[in-house]
């Protein structure tokens, strides 16, 4: 049986804990995981600095690939949502009822996919606004599951994010 795959959505200024935190948490229970972006081959910076290199590009993901998003918060979500092919594979994602996860920030690329409609979710209290005009259910909570969706607040909520992942995955 193939590993299953996630790709973790990467642009400039992402959350550093919440790109690598689940990078190595997904790699260290035998999933494979790439980086997409707008550009493949190309070195993004979080907020600090710390470089991350894409490994694909969004104009070149197929969703019949992955079993998963993730999209981390910072402000990358907002450089994410400028990009059409990254807002296609997103929407791709959800269309083909993948796993789509996303903490903090990243509510803010989902929004443009249907995913929260008449869903509960939770992100960073700033986009909250943004979720509920997008169609969710807001809840301040660690963690949010609902059907295929997983979203959390804060780099505080990862074990539970994480957790929230493997198990949809079956980890």
């Amino acid at each position: 049986m193939a590993a299953k795959k996630v790709a973790i959505m990467v642009d400039e200024m992402y959350q550093v804990l919440e790109v690598w935190f689940p990078y190595y948490r997904l790699k260290e229970a035998g999933l494979e995981v790439n980086f997409v972006a707008a550009e493949a081959k190309k070195q993004y910076h979080s907020k600090e600095g710390y470089p991350c290199i894409s490994e694909i590009a969004a104009s070149e993901a197929d969703a019949g690939d992955y079993d998963c998003i993730v999209v981390p918060g910072g402000f990358a979500p907002d450089f994410m949502r400028r990009n059409a092919d990254v807002i296609r594979f997103a929407n791709d994602m959800v269309n083909a009822g993948k796993i789509i996860a996303a903490i903090c920030h990243g509510g803010w690329l989902l929004c443009s996919t249907p995913v929260f409609r008449g869903k509960k979710a939770t992100c960073f209290m700033a986009i909250k606004d943004d979720i509920i005009n997008a169609g969710a259910e807001y809840m301040d909570a660690e963690c949010v599951v609902d059907g295929n969706l997983i979203t959390s607040r804060k780099p505080d909520d990862l074990p539970a994010f994480c957790v929230a992942i493997l198990a949809a995955l079956g980890k």
